[in-house]
């Protein structure tokens, strides 16, 4: 063997590891890389979902019949059941029901302590009634509790408990920070305050969940005032974190710089913008009352028109841009209709046949269920079928 040549060890090396790492295909080669699958984004607006929550509560001002309000508590609830996100705000729903239990059984027990305006001959119970002065006439304590007293209040507060429900849903179904993003440039400001106090219950609540099950796992009480008081500081401990960091952020892009507009025009934008908001809430009072049925419509029309106009030059000094918008389409459409027909028809219904939409309970007799009311709000259902569900 001459010196530099490789000898027999070298190629039985070389040999073996060209067996041990074999050269891949050409069709390996070839092939493109695997990309990760793009996270596809939401179909519907979250503005769509608040219009139909709140066209929901304004059917609901519009009836006292228990069976139409279980209709549309049980419409909202199914909605909110199939299409509710995994986010930590879509978990207040819960809460909403509770307070709206609470808010019916306050309203039930104010009836039977304090008495009521409905006469009646059905007595339930009769309460050690407290004597009161003079100047306190014609308010009680204790006394005679009748069955269509207790009825009359039970059909209210499940009126009041209905709306706070739709309210809830809407809380579950519509993301805050993208409706936030959706909001006219005028209101931006407005917008930020209204997100941060809608967002601070379900933050809250998740954060309570969080520490309760932490201590439980660590073997500490998290029940009883103990509890309470051992979880409530970290709570507002972690709030106030959240709201400097969200103060940090809001700086670092530029929260409040604003352009500069013609001193007419701002005045214009004010007075446009009250004027409006002023005859959305007249004209929204008038189809809320019975009274105001024939000036509400037109008064709440030129309310928006006025706002519109004024939002849309206070939009001016604005300098922020939107990063993927969602878009108002088809979906949007369907929804917000579906609840606007659901309110207009018991608005119809509450004209044409108020005694079945608000049954008497002098004398005592069992609500009845009128059929194309109850078909209206049938109609509710309608984003539960043609609203794509989010990705989880």
């Amino acid at each position: 063997m001459r010196p530099g040549e490789p000898g027999p060890s070298c190629d039985r090396g070389d040999a073996v590891a060209g067996r041990a790492v074999p050269r891949a295909p050409r069709e390996s080669q070839s092939r493109p890389p695997e990309t990760t699958p793009t996270r596809s984004r939401p179909t519907l607006h979250p503005g769509a979902w608040w219009l139909w929550a709140i066209s929901l509560g304004v059917a609901a001002t519009r009836t006292t019949n228990p069976l139409l309000l279980a209709l549309l508590l049980a419409a909202s609830g199914y909605v909110v059941a199939t299409h509710r996100s995994p986010a930590p705000w879509a978990r207040s729903y819960a809460a909403f029901v509770r307070l709206a239990l609470a808010v019916l059984l306050i309203r039930v027990l104010f009836a039977v302590a304090l008495g009521s305006p409905i006469p009646g001959t059905h007595t339930l119970l009769t309460l050690p009634e407290v004597p009161l002065p003079h100047w306190a006439q014609g308010i009680r304590l204790g006394g005679r509790v009748t069955a269509e007293a207790v009825l009359f209040a039970a059909y209210d507060g499940l009126k009041l408990a209905t709306l706070l429900v739709c309210v809830g849903a809407a809380n579950a179904l519509a993301s805050p920070t993208r409706l936030l993003k959706s909001l006219p440039g005028a209101l931006y400001e407005t917008g930020v305050a209204v997100v941060v106090a809608l967002t601070f219950a379900p933050h809250l609540i998740a954060d309570v969940r969080r520490l309760r099950a932490a201590r439980r796992l660590r073997g500490r009480p998290d029940r009883g005032l103990r509890g309470l008081l051992q979880v409530g500081l970290p709570v507002l401990e972690g709030a106030l974190e959240r709201s400097v960091a969200l103060a940090a952020a809001m700086e670092a892009r530029g929260y409040g710089r604003t352009a500069e507009v013609p001193a007419p025009v701002r005045r214009t934008t004010a007075a446009l913008t009250l004027g409006g908001l002023l005859g959305v809430c007249a004209g929204t009072y008038g189809l809320l009352t019975a009274e105001g049925g024939t000036y509400g419509l037109p008064v709440l029309l030129a309310g928006v028109l006025a706002a519109l106009a004024g939002l849309r030059l206070g939009g001016r000094r604005s300098l922020r841009t939107r990063y993927r918008p969602d878009p108002w389409g088809a979906h949007a459409w369907l929804v917000t209709g579906s609840g606007a027909a659901v309110a207009a028809l018991l608005t119809l219904a509450s004209v044409r046949d108020p005694e079945a939409l608000h049954p008497g309970v002098v004398p005592l007799v069992a609500p009845t269920l009128p059929l194309w009311p109850a078909v209206a709000v049938l109609l509710a259902l309608l984003p539960a079928f043609v609203v794509p569900r989010e990705p989880s």
